[in-house]
């Protein structure tokens, strides 16, 4: 049986790496540069699907993703929810006591504040993850920590000095799964995620007679965010997530009427509901 051959963004190691081996451990991960580089690495057939991250729960959402996915022509065919959960590494015999720096992306760090003051040490603003462990691996000098994944730590042969030195506990990133074919979930096997994208016409209220539908029809929106396309301050596109599947009645009428007011509408995938959304709304209404 061939393995998928999955692309992510970043180095061995990273916590798309990461999420790759939790959602699909059979798969083979393919690294990538840059997000331009993995969106690119599926359309031309290098992997099969992409696992990008979208949101975290702390940094808010991956701009770079509404930019790109409008004109890839790929569809999301899954989503992935996943805790992160940052360890402190260094070069083996490295001790706590030892550490003057740490290095890592700017987020993590972020992230990492309270044990970095703790711990008294410079933060030093890396490219990545998992790059910072690779190079604090390769310098081998033991003042030298860096924040990164548990996998890391194991591609690298870093020890981990404190093990989930992140600030808050419910730091989670939200993947989507990616992939050149359209595959939309079946209607009426579970909860589904739909996900589009669209423009309004420029006249009055159109964003509200848009979206009106989806109130009088019982859609749930669980996203809209806006942002600008074609370097114009007047040329906005809103990217949503609604539950429900679009052979829905309701959720046929809603999309029906917002196709009515828009200028655009492309839906980008309909999707199986990560299990996470349901852990989630019980642990808000406990």
């Amino acid at each position: 049986m061939t393995k998928h051959k999955i692309a992510f963004q970043g180095e061995p190691g990273a916590n798309s790496h990461l999420a790759i081996h939790q959602a699909y451990p059979d798969a083979e991960a393919i690294p990538c540069p840059t997000f331009e580089d993995a969106f690119t690495a599926i359309t031309e057939g290098h992997a099969d699907l992409g696992m990008i991250p979208i949101e975290n729960s702390v940094a808010g959402r991956v701009a770079d993703i509404h930019h790109l996915m409008p004109a890839s022509g790929l569809h999301i065919i899954a989503e992935h929810f996943m805790p992160v959960r940052h360890q402190l590494m260094a070069p083996k015999g490295a001790t706590l006591k030892g550490i003057k720096t740490v290095e890592s992306h700017v987020h993590a760090l972020g992230q990492c504040r309270k044990m970095i003051r703790k711990l008294g040490i410079k933060p030093i603003v890396a490219a990545d993850t998992a790059g910072s462990a690779r190079e604090v691996a390769e310098i081998g000098d033991k003042t030298r920590a860096a924040i990164a994944t548990r996998l890391a730590a194991e591609i690298y042969g870093l020890d981990i000095l404190a093990e989930d030195i992140e600030d808050e506990a419910h730091n989670t990133t939200r993947f989507i799964v990616l992939s050149r074919e359209k595959k939309w979930a079946p209607r009426g096997r579970g909860k589904v995620v739909t996900t589009f994208l669209f423009r309004v016409r420029n006249v009055p209220a159109a964003l509200y007679k848009a979206l009106g539908g989806f109130a009088t029809n019982g859609i749930n929106m669980t996203k809209l965010e806006s942002y600008m396309i074609e370097g114009s301050f007047f040329a906005t596109q809103f990217y949503v997530d609604v539950e429900g599947h679009p052979d829905d009645r309701g959720l046929t009428f809603a999309l029906e009427e917002l196709a009515f007011f828009s200028k655009e509408l492309k839906v980008l995938g309909v999707y199986p509901a990560h299990a996470f959304r349901e852990t989630f709304e019980e642990e808000k209404k406990a």
